[in-house]
């Protein structure tokens, strides 16, 4: 469960993560996560998730919202059966305690912009 989201912070469990990350579906957590290109989600970026079977991916795109999908992501993750949801860290944060209730969920977060 995601407890809280600021700039450049995450609170997953009770554990403050300060670098971006990726949450897998089983509860584990990949920090230090990097981008092929900066603020821009490319599928290459989530492999690893989208290898974890997830169910939905849901994207904190930066407190900002200025990450940003490629066009075509959605798709092509729906293509291999994943919902995809992608918003600002907080409304993200929401989306993904919704959806982990529920489905088998992993997710990406971006902490700043």
């Amino acid at each position: 469960m995601i407890d809280a989201t600021s700039f450049g912070s995450i609170t997953i469990s009770g554990r403050t993560y300060k670098s971006d990350l990726v949450l897998f579906p089983d509860g584990r957590v990949a920090d230090s996560w990097r981008r092929s290109s900066g603020h821009r989600l490319r599928m290459e970026d989530i492999e690893t998730l989208v290898a974890a079977g997830p169910e939905v991916i849901v994207a904190g795109c930066g407190v900002f919202g200025r990450m940003k999908p490629e066009p075509g992501l959605a798709a092509a993750l729906a293509e291999k059966g994943i919902d995809f949801h992608a918003a600002s860290n907080g409304k993200a944060a929401k989306i993904y305690n919704e959806q982990a209730a529920k489905h088998k969920t992993g997710a990406c977060f971006h902490l700043t912009c």
